[in-house]
């Protein structure tokens, strides 16, 4: 395997635009390693301009690339695929190091991430429209789908290679190209998956990277253009919303995948050993920071005790520490201020008569680290039952019925996702039509996948990726009448 000191050697460092690595004239910035602080690189900093160079390169190549037959950016898909099976240790290293994940965890997303590319190879070539006569049999109607245009794509820190392929992917399947914003603080492996796709084929400006210290000024400029037709966002949802209102201006196509307030319900006919399981995928993937972390386990009266203690059981055995070493189950938080907020959480639901069972408290010394934690008997109106967590806590509290249960889980503005644990076939498929939430795990604590539909409702965004919807986020309808001759 790559030694780290080797593969920061050979990443880029520069503003990728119009097919060439360049400087970015705000100067460069560094990025850290959460579990010990070091920094990782310098890497180039942009500035509003460079925004904009970096959009005048997709607007170029545009036609060119929409024009381009589908099974031509299919095989190019298919060859980015081929070569990040082949180097999956080394990007996972790579996000192990700037973003914390334990490495087998890293290997797990470069598998979901690859996926991606994948499936939409296989898309680009089944892009459809339709033929037909028009009622009244006076013309006929061709519905063809065109490629919307230049995008805009601002991803997140947590999963820097699947947030990533998981928009840049469908956009070149569907004939798009693209500017990318990678998060400040997981910046690498956005670039390290451009350098890539250049090797798989990709012709000059079809993707362009901007790295920034300064996120809105950038974001604001690219937005603003009326060159570009599409911004993709994920993120924290008063982000996502100041994003929608500058969209607007230009009445841009957005997607929107923002936060999350999972309920995770235990009835009391569940196999406890799923949900136990379920439970410790749900809540400590990624280290409890992701939209789709479990964040409000609500479990029946009658199962709440033991639930508890096999959860708590499991949890102080967890493993903590730096992600590249043998066995560990538990990295970093990703900055300081992922701990602050967590552990202001964790005391809030203590204030109000929450009993710890398990962690509770940051770990001192270098790297920014939280136990693992189990707390119960949390009282309704804790700041930990309505706020996202984006930590390692679990936090549990109860209900007595069914009706009870729907409404406790749906007492949020959010709706990502849900997981049911229910041996009842039929209330599993009631809690389907009943909880309000874009996905659902039914007896299962993980539910994405490329070919599913990733998305939520309410102030948890708009728009899906992946699946046979996701391609359709790029593309747009377009309605031709030939008269019947």
């Amino acid at each position: 395997m790559i030694t780290e000191t080797a593969l920061l050697e050979k990443l880029p460092r520069g503003l990728f635009i119009g097919g060439e690595w360049v400087d970015g004239s705000a100067g460069t910035f560094a990025v850290h390693d959460p579990a010990t602080g070091d920094v990782l690189a310098e890497i180039a900093d942009a500035s509003p301009e460079d925004g904009i160079r970096a959009l005048d390169a997709a607007v170029a190549a545009q036609d060119a690339w929409a024009a381009t037959a589908p099974r031509t950016r299919s095989d190019i898909l298919r060859r980015a695929f081929d070569l990040l099976t082949e180097r999956a240790d080394e990007f996972a290293l790579l996000m192990t190091l700037e973003m914390g994940k334990p490495l087998a965890e890293a290997r797990g997303e470069v598998t979901y991430g690859g996926e991606f590319l994948r499936w939409f190879s296989e898309e680009a070539v089944r892009i459809a429209g339709r033929y037909g006569s028009n009622p009244e049999g006076t013309g006929r109607m061709v519905i063809s789908q065109r490629p919307v245009g230049p995008c805009f794509f601002i991803t997140p820190w947590n999963f820097p290679l699947a947030m990533a392929t998981r928009k840049i992917a469908p956009a070149l399947a569907a004939g798009c190209t693209v500017v990318v914003k990678p998060p400040e603080l997981t910046p690498l492996t956005t670039l390290a998956f451009v350098q890539l796709l250049v090797e798989a084929g990709l012709p000059a400006g079809v993707v362009n990277v901007v790295t920034t210290t300064t996120s809105s000024a950038v974001s604001g400029a690219i937005i603003a253009d009326p060159r570009l037709r599409k911004l993709s966002f994920t993120g924290s949802t008063p982000v996502g919303k100041k994003l929608i209102a500058q969209a607007a201006e230009g009445v841009l196509r957005v997607s929107m995948e923002l936060g999350g307030n999972a309920p995770f319900v235990v009835f009391d006919d569940a196999d406890l050993d799923k949900a136990v399981d379920g439970a410790m995928a749900a809540k400590f993937r990624n280290i409890g920071q992701a939209c789709t972390a479990a964040n409000r386990f609500i479990v029946h009266e009658a199962v709440a005790g033991e639930f508890a203690d096999r959860v708590s059981e499991r949890v102080r055995a967890m493993k903590i520490g730096r992600g590249t070493e043998e066995g560990v189950q538990i990295g970093p938080l990703i900055d300081q201020k992922a701990v602050d907020g967590t552990a202001a959480l964790v005391k809030d639901a203590v204030d109000r008569g929450a009993v710890v069972r398990a962690g509770g408290s940051a770990i001192e010394g270098p790297g920014t680290f939280f136990e693992p934690t189990v707390i119960t008997e949390v009282a309704a109106g804790s700041d930990i039952l309505r706020e996202e967590i984006f930590g390692p806590v679990l936090a549990i509290a109860t209900f007595a019925s069914e009706d009870e249960a729907v409404r406790l889980a749906n007492d949020t503005e959010y709706g990502l996702v849900s997981y049911v644990f229910t041996e009842d076939l039929q209330r599993g498929l009631r809690m389907i039509d009943r909880l309000e939430t874009g996905m659902m795990g039914l007896n299962i604590g993980v539910v994405s996948n490329a070919a599913a539909p990733f998305g939520g409702v309410k102030q948890s965004g708009v728009g899906r990726e992946g699946g046979l919807e996701g391609i359709h986020e790029y593309l747009s309808t377009k309605y031709t009448l030939i008269p019947a001759s």
